[in-house]
């Protein structure tokens, strides 16, 4: 009985665990390798456990836990070093600090 016990209990944490796992994909812009992998420094210091920006589809997949960040916590972060995603637009002396090849295609120009 008690090895049930604890087989449902580690089952329970599990199904937790995974529950507040959450992946998603958000638009960020930026042109180059150089871009990707700030980017994806960027949503790995706002608590993401994986981060991969496309460059092609300027896509940027996440996976998060919920409970310790958001997608609006990230989204600041990628924004906070220099690039646009679909909620925040980087402040322009950061954005203007990026390397050439970095400087993306803006509205604000």
């Amino acid at each position: 009985m008690k090895k049930l016990m604890v087989l449902m209990t580690a089952a329970m944490i599990s199904v937790v665990a995974h529950a507040q796992s959450v992946k998603e994909q958000i638009k960020v812009s930026g042109n180059c390798g150089m871009c990707a992998g700030k980017i994806e420094k960027a949503a790995k210091d706002a608590g993401a456990k994986k981060a991969h920006w496309d460059k092609d589809t300027k896509i940027l997949s996440v996976t998060y836990n919920a409970g310790k960040t958001s997608n609006d916590a990230i989204q600041k972060k990628v924004a906070d070093a220099g690039y646009d995603t679909e909620k925040y637009t980087a402040d322009m002396e950061v954005y203007n600090k990026l390397h050439s090849c970095c400087q993306y295609e803006n509205k604000r120009k």
